[in-house]
């Protein structure tokens, strides 16, 4: 599948399971929210403490696999490696995150000290292989 469709399929249907891989060796499953940026890679809003970031930080191999709203029909694997992004250079990001997921905050300051408090940071994954190919 070529990277732009799936890139457009996902600003479409932001409903996601990350794949990240554990020390040892099995996957690791998370239903997160993705966005993509101007740059055709997936953001992922997640916490510092949080398995997936940890796992990341060590193997920063990555696969997501992308639903519909109506779960069966048209779906998207993607894979690439990921980046993780930590405060305070990941705050643009996450605002930049949200807006593309929700809109406008009504209250930035709020959402900029929630993120802060909760020590969020940004992962994002550039795509480097995409699908399926073939249905069936």
């Amino acid at each position: 599948m070529d990277i732009g469709r799936a890139t457009s399929f996902l600003s479409r249907n932001p409903r996601a399971v990350l794949a990240t891989i554990r020390k040892d060796g099995r996957p690791q499953l998370s239903p997160v929210v993705a966005a993509v940026d101007d740059d055709g890679r997936i953001l992922i809003s997640t916490r510092e403490t949080a398995v997936k970031a940890k796992n990341l930080a060590r193997d920063p191999r990555a696969s997501l696999c992308v639903l519909n709203d109506r779960f069966f029909g048209e779906w998207v694997q993607a894979e690439g490696d990921g980046e993780l992004i930590h405060l305070p250079e990941a705050l643009p990001l996450l605002e930049d995150y949200y807006r593309r997921i929700s809109g406008e905050h009504p209250d930035w300051d709020d959402y900029r000290a929630a993120m802060n408090r909760e020590k969020r940071l940004i992962i994002r994954i550039a795509i480097d292989r995409a699908g399926p190919d073939v249905s069936g």
